[in-house]
C-alpha cells in the first residue's frame, strides 16, 4: 500500500514538473521567437510533448551563439584598432562614402544604412572559374606571401587539392609567414580524414569553428561558419563559393558524379582589409587570440568599388536578408539569380513576386540534380508560387551547380558564400561581397547567359504533373525548410 502511494506521488510530481517545464519553455518561445509560425510550432511541441518537446527546444530552438559571442567579447575586449568592430576607421577609409559610377544610387543607399562597412574603391577583380583556375591563383598568392596568410573554409578535404594547400601553407610557415587556418567543425567532417589533424601534424596553427563535442555537449551545432576566405599580406584576397576540394576541378577529369561547378574571385586592393577584418573577428571568436591587421594599408589596384557584408546569428539583424530584400525591390529591369540551394524566406519570395508585377524580368537558375535531395524536394514544393507570377526558372544540368550569383539590372553584383535560404540568411556565418563594376557586371552577364543556354526551363505543367507520392514527399521536406 505504501509503495503504491509512493509511486502515485512520484508519478504526480513528475507529471507536474514536466507540465511546468513545458509551460516555461513555451513561454520562452512566445517571448523570444520573431517568426509567429516558428513560435506557434515550438509552443505546440512543448505543450503536446511535455518532456521531449522542451528538450528539443532547449537543444535546437534557442540561439546560444549570441550569448556566447557577447560573453567572449566581455572576457577579452580587443584594443582599439585591432579589428573586430569593422568600422569605417578600422578599414582605413574615410567616413564619407566614395563617389561611384552613376546608376547605383538606390543600391548604395540601402547598403549604406544596413552595412557597418563602407564602400571602398581602387579594387581589381579577377573572375576565376572552378578550382582549375581558382586553386592555382590561390596557391601562387600563398607562395608570394611575406607577412600573413589567413585562410577560412567550410570544407577542407584531404585529397590532392587539400594536400597541395597544406604543403604550400607549411612552406610559407617555414619562411616565417604568420599562418592561421580556420575550418568549420562540421564542414570538415566530410567522409574523410580531418584536415585539422593533418595541419597540426605539420605544425600549422589551425582552429575548428564550433566543433561538435559530447563532454560538454555542443548545443549550438546548427550554427555553422560557411565563409570562404583567403587573405595574403592584407593586400590580396580570395572569396566566393568554393571550398578546398577536388570536387571543384572540372577540367581535370575528376569523378563527374561528384563534380561541382563554381566561381571564385581574386580581389586586390582595399577590400582585402575588410575581408581580413572578418577573419580576425572569426579567429578571435574561435580561439580568443587577437590578431593584428596588416601594418600596410592595401594599395589601390584597380577601378572597382566593393563592400564586404559579413552576416551571422550574432549580428543581431539579418544584414544579408535586409540588403537582398531591398536590392530586389530596387531593381527596375532585371533580376538574375544563380544559387544551388533556393528556399527563400517569405519576405524575399514576396519581393520577387512584386518585382514581376512591376514589369521586372526575373530569372533563376537552379541545379537540376542537388547534392542534398531534401533541399531539392522542398524547393519543388514552392516553385509554383514563382511560376504563377511569370518568374522564369531554369534547371542547370550536371555537374552540380554550386555558383552563388545575384545580378540586378545587369550592373549590381553580389557574390559570396550565402545561398538564398533560411540557413544562410538566419543560421550560418556568411560573407558576401557587393560589387559596383559595370565591366565585371557585363562579364558575369555573359557567364549567366552562357549557363542559361545549356539549361532547360521549368514549367508550371511540370510542377503540376508530380505524382501524389512526390507531392507528399516534397511537402513534407518543405515543412523543415527553415532548417535545411
Amino acid at each position: 500500500m505504501e509503495l503504491n502511494l509512493i509511486w502515485d506521488m512520484t508519478t504526480t510530481a513528475a507529471t507536474v514538473l514536466m507540465t511546468l517545464f513545458g509551460i516555461i519553455t513555451a513561454g520562452h518561445a512566445l517571448i523570444n521567437k520573431r517568426d509567429p509560425k516558428g513560435a506557434f510550432g515550438w509552443i505546440t511541441v512543448c505543450i503536446l510533448f511535455p518532456f521531449i518537446g522542451p528538450l528539443f527546444y532547449f537543444v535546437f530552438g534557442i540561439n546560444r551563439v549570441q550569448r556566447r559571442a557577447k560573453k567572449l567579447l566581455r572576457g577579452a575586449a580587443l584594443p582599439a584598432g585591432e579589428g573586430l568592430t569593422g568600422t569605417e576607421n578600422d578599414s582605413g577609409a574615410s567616413s564619407s562614402f566614395p563617389v561611384i559610377p552613376i546608376g547605383y544610387k538606390s543600391q548604395t543607399a540601402i547598403s549604406n544604412r544596413v552595412s557597418r562597412r563602407p564602400i571602398c574603391g581602387g579594387n581589381r577583380l579577377t573572375l576565376l572559374h572552378n578550382g582549375d583556375e581558382a586553386y592555382p591563383a590561390m596557391l601562387e598568392a600563398i607562395g608570394r606571401a611575406r607577412r600573413t596568410i589567413y585562410l577560412a573554409t567550410y570544407i577542407f578535404d584531404v585529397d590532392e587539392t587539400g594536400k597541395r594547400f597544406i604543403g604550400a601553407l607549411e612552406e610559407a610557415c617555414r619562411r616565417g609567414v604568420t599562418v592561421r587556418v580556420l575550418i568549420d567543425g562540421i564542414g570538415e567532417m566530410n567522409w574523410g580524414p580531418l584536415a585539422s589533424r593533418h595541419l597540426r601534424k605539420r605544425g600549422l596553427p589551425v582552429a575548428r569553428y564550433i566543433p561538435p563535442a559530447l563532454f560538454p555537449p555542443t548545443l549550438y551545432i546548427n550554427l555553422r561558419n560557411h565563409r570562404k576566405i583567403l587573405v595574403v599580406d592584407g593586400q590580396e584576397s580570395f572569396t566566393g563559393g568554393m571550398n578546398i576540394s577536388d570536387r571543384h576541378l572540372i577540367a581535370s577529369g575528376y569523378d563527374p558524379a561528384r563534380q561541382a561547378r563554381d566561381i571564385h574571385f581574386q580581389i586586390e586592393g582595399p577590400l582585402a582589409r575588410q575581408i581580413e577584418e572578418v577573419f580576425i573577428d572569426d579567429w578571435f571568436f574561435a580561439t580568443g587570440e587577437i590578431l593584428s591587421l596588416a601594418p600596410v594599408f592595401p594599395r589601390l589596384a584597380g577601378n572597382s568599388f566593393c563592400r564586404a557584408i559579413a552576416d551571422g546569428p550574432d549580428e543581431g539583424m539579418g544584414k544579408l536578408y535586409m540588403i537582398l530584400s531591398g536590392m530586389i525591390s530596387s531593381a527596375r529591369q532585371s533580376i538574375r539569380i544563380m544559387t544551388p540551394y533556393f528556399l527563400p524566406p517569405r519576405g524575399i519570395l514576396t519581393v520577387l513576386q512584386a518585382a514581376t508585377l512591376r514589369g521586372v524580368s526575373v530569372e533563376i537558375i537552379l541545379p537540376e540534380k542537388n547534392d542534398i535531395p531534401f533541399v531539392h524536394w522542398a524547393t519543388r514544393n514552392m516553385l509554383w508560387e514563382l511560376l504563377s507570377y511569370d518568374v522564369r526558372i531554369y534547371y542547370q544540368p550536371p555537374p552540380f551547380a554550386h555558383t552563388k550569383l545575384i545580378l540586378l539590372d545587369d550592373r549590381y553584383i553580389q557574390i559570396g558564400s550565402a545561398n538564398i535560404d533560411s540557413r544562410s540568411l538566419r543560421l550560418n556565418f556568411e560573407l558576401n561581397v557587393e560589387m559596383y563594376d559595370p565591366m565585371m557586371a557585363g562579364t558575369l552577364l555573359d557567364y549567366f547567359q552562357d549557363i542559361k543556354s545549356r539549361c532547360r526551363p521549368v514549367t508550371m505543367q511540370e510542377v503540376d504533373a508530380r505524382s501524389i507520392p512526390e507531392r507528399l514527399r516534397d511537402s513534407f521536406a518543405w515543412l523543415f525548410s527553415s532548417y535545411l
